[in-house]
């Protein structure tokens, strides 16, 4: 390794040494009441070396929730392209929902108060992330309807926010209430209650 590899490492790992200290303290103390020297000391650097990495507070969440969308949408991506039918993929995608945020509560809790209340986070971001999901909400939805496990003639918008609306609030709960359940459980009773609802079981469609 030469020179400058070694230094590129060496700042790519104190840009996450600081994002995880960041979202520690964020988790701890919320986003409005956290200053860059709580972040500083969880990180063990000086104050002054958070502002080589980031501008401000709202920049560090912001990185932060780039850096981890991209790594747990890859694997989004990867589970529901393994599985085969709408209901595998919607169950898969869902499991992962919720071991991900469980796997890391810090950032299960300011996800979950700050980024989806969208107050210190671009909202082009929070744009991106659930277009993100939503389009991998709608080719479940559509590959159903072919299927003919998803009705047709359902609103295809509403579908999905009745999808992700019930994930969220799973996290939501698992979060104010402490975080120590096996929220994970949750996500086959949530995919029969989706195709038990949006799904055709039961029904006959009409026209």
């Amino acid at each position: 390794m030469d020179r400058e590899q070694a230094r590129t490492g060496a700042i790519n790992s104190k840009y996450h040494l600081i994002l995880d200290a960041a979202i520690k303290v964020f988790a701890e103390q919320g986003f409005h009441q956290a200053t860059i020297s709580q972040v500083a000391r969880e990180a063990g650097v000086a104050d002054g070396t958070i502002y080589l990495y980031f501008k401000n507070k709202a920049d560090i969440l912001s990185n932060f929730f780039s850096y981890r969308s991209r790594q747990v949408f890859d694997r989004f991506r990867q589970v529901v392209d393994e599985a085969d039918s709408a209901e595998e993929k919607l169950r898969s995608l869902i499991r992962l929902h919720l071991s991900e945020f469980q796997r890391d509560r810090n950032m299960a809790v300011v996800f979950q108060r700050e980024a989806l209340l969208a107050r210190y986070v671009k909202d082009e971001y929070i744009t991106e992330v659930t277009r993100m999901y939503m389009d991998i909400l709608t080719e479940i939805i559509r590959l159903g309807q072919a299927e003919g496990t998803i009705r047709k003639q359902l609103p295809l918008g509403l579908a999905k926010r009745f999808i992700l609306g019930a994930v969220n609030e799973v996290i939501n709960t698992w979060v104010v209430t402490g975080g120590d359940k096996d929220m994970v459980k949750m996500a086959d009773p949530l995919v029969d209650f989706y195709f038990d609802g949006l799904g055709t079981r039961g029904k006959s469609e009409k026209g």
